[in-house]
């Protein structure tokens, strides 16, 4: 079968950190899930927005929780799609960090037949935002379930990662952070460098200061890339915009040919794990 824009859809969830995909690209969907304060339950993007979030927050007696969308709220989207769409393309945030892909699954089931296709992308944030970007460019051009596999799978192994929070709490408190416990109740200032692998938060390296983990933010993405027309960024951060600018002038000068195909901030849900103050960069080289 050839896949196209015109009959696949693209379904993906609200931690993609990308509230304008719809209006963007006809065929996409956004799934979001929910971020509760106390009594109070809000969808992510929908009914809560991250500025009024991170405001919220700064407040909060105490942190949020967060929760997967209901099988029921990805079978309402797809039910939605499968009457223009032949092939519905699902693409979920790492199943070891949520439940969001066992939900997506729950409801392909309850459609019945193979038209819904879910993938656990293993990855989240902005990450995910460029795999569904690389997805589409392929659907533009015409593209086949084979070669889909084929760049999903290269994405896994290929694209770049990396983020610093200013505080492990939020990540321990949440339970998402991974092999990342071992630098918890270290010295004030220290910035862990965290990538995610196979759907978990790693430690890669601990520096002193906001300005040496840019640094290394600098080295890493210089020693990983050439710069090419090819070579797709994206940015987010969580309430901290001059540092999405600061990596947005570092792409500038360092690959100046690079796109930043997306520079988003972090959501209610990724932001409650997260943390204000942290700061994701994503790299990508892909020539469709």
């Amino acid at each position: 079968m050839n896949l196209t824009a015109e009959n696949t859809a693209v379904v993906l969830d609200s931690t993609a950190d990308f509230p304008d995909a719809r209006q963007r690209f006809q065929n996409f969907r956004v799934v979001p899930l929910y971020v509760r304060f106390g009594e109070e339950s809000f969808r992510d993007y929908v009914d809560m927005t991250p500025d009024g979030f991170y405001e919220r927050l700064r407040t909060a007696a105490e942190l949020p929780t967060t929760s997967q969308p209901t099988p029921g709220d990805f079978l309402a989207v797809y039910e939605e799609l499968a009457p223009q769409y032949e092939r519905i393309l699902s693409l979920q945030i790492s199943s070891t960090l949520s439940g969001t892909f066992a939900s997506a699954e729950h409801a392909a089931a309850s459609l019945g037949g193979d038209r819904v296709r879910v993938v656990d992308t293993r990855t989240v944030s902005a990450s995910l935002a460029m795999l569904a970007l690389g997805v589409q460019r392929r659907l533009e051009r015409g593209t086949t379930d084979e070669e889909i596999d084929a760049f999903v799978v290269r994405y896994a192994r290929e694209h770049r990662l990396l983020f610093t929070v200013n505080t492990l709490e939020y990540l321990a408190k949440g339970g998402r952070i991974g092999r990342a416990a071992a630098l918890a109740g270290n010295l004030l200032n220290v910035k862990p460098i965290l990538t995610i692998r196979d759907g978990e938060v790693v430690p890669l390296k601990k520096v002193r200061g906001a300005h040496k983990a840019f640094a290394e933010f600098r080295t890493l993405f210089e020693s990983t890339s050439t710069d090419s027309p090819n070579l797709k960024v994206g940015i987010a951060h969580a309430a901290a915009p001059e540092r999405l600018e600061a990596l947005r002038e570092l792409v500038e000068h360092v690959r100046p040919h690079a796109r930043v195909e997306i520079a988003t901030t972090l959501g209610a849900v990724v932001g409650t794990h997260a943390g204000p103050g942290t700061v994701g960069f994503f790299w990508f080289e892909d020539d469709a």
